[in-house]
């Protein structure tokens, strides 16, 4: 069981939990998360809450292969407000924000957040652990390889679990000398990885657990997904479930997800499938 401090709330995770993806962002690859403006965000974020979601992480920054970046202005003016907004109505909310960038992520824990996603885990910003540790955060620790814009073009491994592991061992060496004191890491499905790379990813994440950080899944409608069914992001939600039950039975201790529901329902069977005796 691990637990996550959470800006003086105490997260627990005994039972695996669940974060929803809110984009603020106008170019989603998934278009059932396009972003509505801050009214559309909130009215999302209750949906999600009252679905079950134990997190929301709000990005304004498209990650998908060959996204190119925007300005820290332009990324501010989409996130901010909706954390802002979010926890406005509804205090009671655990927030993330999804960004590699050290100065966004101290605005939004000003504005409300209270876990930073990074999916370079510092690389692309060298300022963002020492503001983590600053900020006395939790960290999701993301593996990807170059930048969003090239990832796929570096997805080259000799020996993909064992580089991510050892990838691993030296960013939580790094963060723990800063003083980041709760570490969760992501091994990056689709980030800089094939479809091939995905699944061994999948079918190996136990080996994660040697870490013994919380392990966080992102696999949610992703083109793995649908490429190997032949359809698309829109019609990938049956898929998702399937790739989050094998996750949980990996070890994942947080599943995120567009669809918060159908992962909670895989959680609870998930749950009395290990009761079972």
């Amino acid at each position: 069981m691990y637990s996550i401090n959470c800006r003086g709330r105490l997260l627990s995770i005994k039972e695996p939990l669940v974060m929803g993806i809110i984009n603020a962002t106008p170019d989603s690859f998934y278009e059932g998360q396009l972003n509505y403006g801050v009214e559309g965000i909130v009215f999302l974020a209750g949906k999600m809450i009252a679905d079950g979601a134990d997190i929301l992480d709000v990005g304004g920054l498209s990650t998908r292969p060959g996204s190119k970046p925007v300005s820290v202005e332009e990324e501010t003016n989409r996130v901010i407000p909706a954390i802002k907004a979010i926890a406005g109505k509804y205090p009671e909310a655990i927030l993330s924000v999804d960004t590699y960038n050290s100065i966004v992520a101290q605005k939004a824990v000003e504005a409300g957040a209270g876990i930073v996603n990074d999916i370079s885990a510092g690389n692309l910003d060298k300022e963002m652990l020492a503001t983590v540790a600053r900020l006395q955060v939790p960290y999701i620790c993301m593996h990807m390889k170059g930048t969003p814009e090239t990832m796929q073009k570096e997805a080259v491994y000799e020996d993909l679990v064992n580089e991510v592991l050892d990838f691993f061992i030296e960013k939580i060496d790094a963060c723990t000398r800063l003083g980041i004191k709760d570490i969760i890491i992501d091994p990056g499905f689709g980030f800089g990885k094939t479809t091939e790379h995905n699944f061994q990813l999948l079918k190996k994440l136990e080996i994660f657990s040697i870490v013994n950080k919380p392990l966080l899944a992102g696999l949610s409608r992703k083109s793995s997904i649908y490429k190997t069914l032949g359809t698309s992001a829109a019609e990938a939600l049956n898929g998702t479930t399937v790739l989050n039950t094998i996750a949980l039975l990996h070890g994942a201790s947080i599943l995120r997800v567009h669809d918060v529901k159908e992962a909670k329902e895989a959680i609870t069977l998930y749950g009395a499938y290990k009761k079972a005796t």
